[in-house]
């Protein structure tokens, strides 16, 4: 269903492009029929690489897939350039001698920023580091590191190669806990086998955890973390280390709203970390006493300037904001969801160091 809406959305987009594009001088010489066969052929392998592709289901697929959905963002990118342009002359009310050029420039500009994405989307995922300090976490656990990743998509495009990549990067990090925050896998059709035992190579003395995304829910649940070793908190508190609570947040799934799960009174002492897929419900995690809430879900909007319209559903976009006495950090994600693309910056794995807030019983003693 999202799929088919997804390629009925580009269908309207690909009409637009196509339309602005035969007013360019530079495409006046084609025949129409030429430039309507070029955008057909750029329509049929977006619906092989959304379909098709997409599934994972035969030989050449990852290749399918990568076509279509970078045809998809080199769409997307024109689109925008192009109704810039029109935006600026009315439709070509105002400047109507101008205008035409102008969309030929529009196109060139969305090529050459297509090719950047292109390269940022191709590039390892950045560590970001982060520094934070929590009450209730124990002078003992100063100083502990959590790796985060989120939204590896893993699937037809991003592949068990490119997993295993991922998972020599953070294991060369050598964290003390790993967490997942979501969209591990794409979720249409069963993983691969040999991506689960990539997988299974994340290693940490306090575990490898996780938290559902919507991805876990478009027909694999769980169960491919879970075969992996990854320990998945669905609405449930676990404690990796005494002084140290996990809380897990289960996700909406398919539906942008998600229930309102308030961290139990009941619960282990020490700091409160917070995994959630979505950055939402922020203020009532602040006030049942999480100290940091990790997510991810946004991809910090991915290609330029589709974040302006994901902040206007999650305006925490990325990077770390404070919520009251809560430190929020939302990853742009490990991998990319469709094209690969990234504009402007690249993937993150995000690497948090705790610090206690707590004073320590040498520094009680000396202070007595």
């Amino acid at each position: 269903m999202f799929i088919g809406l997804l390629l009925l959305a580009s269908a309207l987009v690909l009409a637009y492009v196509a339309w602005r594009t035969a007013s360019v001088p530079w495409f006046a010489r084609w025949p129409r029929r030429r430039l309507g066969v070029a955008f057909a052929g750029a329509w049929g392998l977006m619906v092989v690489g959304g379909l098709l592709g997409h599934e994972a289901a035969f030989p050449g697929a990852g290749g399918a897939a990568l076509a279509g959905m970078t045809v998809l963002g080199l769409l997307f990118l024109a689109f925008a350039c192009l109704l810039a342009v029109d935006l600026a002359t009315g439709f070509g009310l105002w400047l109507r001698a101008t205008a035409p050029r102008l969309r030929g420039w529009a196109l060139l500009a969305s090529l050459g920023l297509a090719a950047v994405a292109t390269v940022q989307g191709l590039r390892p995922p950045e560590i970001v580091a982060y520094e934070v300090d929590l009450r209730g976490l124990p002078p003992e656990r100063d100083g502990l590191v959590v790796a985060a990743l989120s939204d590896l998509h893993i699937g037809a495009i991003l592949g068990p190669d490119w997993l295993a990549a991922r998972v020599a990067q953070v294991q060369a990090l050598r964290p003390d806990l790993v967490v997942l925050l979501g969209d591990v896998f794409e979720g249409h059709g069963r993983p691969d086998p040999r991506a689960i035992r990539a997988l299974e190579g994340l290693r940490a003395p306090l575990g490898v955890w996780g938290v559902d995304g919507n991805h876990e829910h478009y027909g694999v649940a769980g169960a491919p973390l879970e075969a992996a070793g990854v320990r998945v908190l669905r609405d449930a508190l676990a404690s990796p280390a005494p002084g140290l609570v996990l809380a897990g947040r289960a996700d909406a799934g398919r539906s942008r709203s998600q229930a309102v799960w308030a961290v139990p009174r009941e619960r282990p002492a020490g700091a409160l970390v917070l995994l959630s897929h979505r950055p939402t419900q922020l203020e009532a995690a602040a006030r049942s006493g999480v100290g940091l809430m990790l997510s991810g879900h946004t991809h910090a909007g991915q290609i330029w300037p589709f974040g302006h319209l994901v902040a206007r559903v999650y305006p925490a976009l990325a990077g770390r904001v404070q919520v009251g006495d809560m430190t929020l950090i939302v990853s742009r994600g490990t991998g990319t969801w469709g094209p690969r693309m990234r504009l402007w910056r690249r993937g993150e794995i995000s690497l948090i160091r705790l610090r206690s807030a707590e004073p320590s019983p040498e520094g009680l003693r000396s202070g007595a």
